[in-house]
């Protein structure tokens, strides 16, 4: 019996890191905490991984409850996943991606707009559930287990320690490495795609 699937894990880690994007969201981030001070700084970069980390979870664990009761089946979510995953990666490649407006004085940022859909957007939550239901045996829920731990890590890292990464490879560094994401991201998406089309056809001609 197959305990644990590194390459699932590699997957789920790679695809949510491109997706939500740790760096691209570091001036976002440091915009909306602007004014504040470091110790507010982390608390909202810790919370915000919280909140997302909650968000991703309550997919992970209801999604296929979800789409039964829809009715949705998996070819359909992997192909309206695909484009929508197109379209972020669209924007990421031609800078188009904008910032959230300013949250109200009074609201938790760390919960809107940081949590979602700052970190836990449209995007990561499909691609959550798209793993959930390749999912076959505690191998493969304890790879995507363990993917979905260590991009929040990693997201936690790149928040608490923005203005850090932001000394070290400036601005322009962040714009190469958001158009790097974003093609890799285009490439992601086609291969939904294709996964879909390619089941929807199997099941025209069984």
């Amino acid at each position: 019996m197959r305990y644990f699937d590194a390459k699932l894990c590699g997957e789920v880690f790679v695809t949510l890191i491109v997706i939500m994007d740790p760096l691209g969201s570091v001036p976002l981030f440091l915009g909306l905490t602007a004014g504040r001070d470091v110790r507010s700084r982390r608390r909202l970069a810790w919370q915000a991984v919280v909140v997302a980390a909650g968000v991703i979870g309550v997919f992970a664990l209801f999604g296929r409850q979800i789409l039964d009761y829809l009715g949705i089946t998996v070819p359909a979510l992997q192909g309206s996943g695909g484009l929508l995953l197109l379209l972020v990666a669209l924007e990421l490649l031609t800078g188009r991606a904008e910032a959230p407006d300013e949250p109200d004085s009074d609201v938790n940022i760390a919960l809107v707009p940081l949590g979602t859909p700052l970190l836990a957007g449209p995007g990561a939550i499909v691609a959550t559930i798209v793993f959930v239901q390749r999912a076959h045996g505690l191998g493969d829920y304890l790879a995507i287990v363990a993917g979905l731990v260590a991009v929040h890590v990693v997201l936690w890292f790149a928040l608490r320690f923005s203005i850090g990464i932001v000394s070290v490879i400036r601005e322009g560094g962040i714009s190469l490495l958001t158009r790097v994401f974003g093609l890799l991201l285009s490439a992601i998406a086609v291969q939904l795609i294709a996964e879909s089309v390619t089941a929807f056809v199997r099941a025209g001609g069984a």
